[in-house]
């Protein structure tokens, strides 16, 4: 991993007005430029708003293919990578939850959620695949909001190579304290266990379909620990170096690193002998 400096960015999102969102993205981007950051990673379906009601409808006044080529463009004038959600939608398929990953050279990829809350089931396809991108000699994973609640997920981004993991937040109700208390139950678990960084941002501020966000932003080192935060209900941007010696630090200790003593063989057994289970 290379030394870098990230930034998370809390955001107020509006749903469908997706000109308004590219404009404000495009300010927070210069911001993450200016203050030579390498990768700036919004919240998830920043782009085109947490909506339930009608997610095909998003693109009224802009196709997909066009908010992608601004985004691209923003990557380049600012030379870095921007990590931004999305609803994905094509031809033949139910909408799905997305978060593309630009760079200075265009589009890396995009991750489809995998896991979708109740209130997402019905509506969104869920993604098939989990994926690590590159920057440089840095690799990173993504996981949305809900899919943090899943520590195979963080595990198995671990095993593909990840040494940080964005994990971009739609996560409503809760006021900027309580959505901290609850990221502090089960986040600094997902990168002390996997000798991880762990990035995570919420959109911040109401929307027109009665959902209220806590603007919460939560950067946790390798050992589990904070690094950075902040909460509130306003926007924020939150600028923070990472540096590869702390990572060093945790994947050379023979006590504070799991994940070359783990034992899948043992765990395949496991997992066989619930195989043939019926449901019920």
């Amino acid at each position: 991993m290379d030394d870098l400096k990230i930034a998370a960015v809390c955001m107020h999102v509006a749903g469908y007005d997706i000109e308004r969102n590219l404009d404000c993205i495009r300010s927070y981007v210069n911001k993450a430029s200016a203050s030579g950051v390498n990768i700036v990673c919004f919240p998830e379906l920043s782009i085109t708003g947490y909506v339930l009601k009608r997610p095909v409808a998003v693109y009224r006044t802009i196709t997909q293919k066009e908010v992608i080529r601004q985004i691209e463009l923003m990557a380049r004038e600012a030379n870095l990578i921007i990590i931004a959600g999305l609803i994905d939608i094509r031809d033949g398929l139910k909408p799905r939850i997305a978060q593309i990953v630009v760079g200075q050279q265009g589009l890396i990829g995009i991750y489809h959620k995998t896991h979708l809350s109740p209130p997402e089931n019905d509506i969104f396809q869920a993604g098939q695949k989990f994926r690590v991108f590159s920057s440089k000699n840095t690799a990173f994973g993504l996981q949305l909001c809900y899919e943090s609640h899943f520590p195979e997920i963080s595990t198995i981004l671990s095993l593909m190579g990840a040494e940080i993991l964005f994990i971009p937040h739609a996560s409503p109700l809760k006021t900027p304290g309580d959505k901290l208390k609850s990221w502090m139950r089960h986040l600094p678990g997902r990168a002390f266990d996997n000798g991880v960084f762990v990035v995570a941002c919420n959109q911040a501020g109401e929307t027109d379909e009665g959902l209220s966000f806590p603007g919460v932003s939560l950067v946790l080192g390798p050992d589990g620990q904070i690094i950075d935060r902040y909460e509130g209900m306003e926007e924020n941007i939150l600028v923070v170096s990472l540096k590869a010696d702390m990572l060093d630090r945790v994947r050379k200790h023979r006590m504070k690193y799991f994940i070359p003593r783990r034992r899948p063989s043992l765990y395949k057994k496991i997992l066989e002998s619930f195989i043939n289970i019926p449901n019920t």
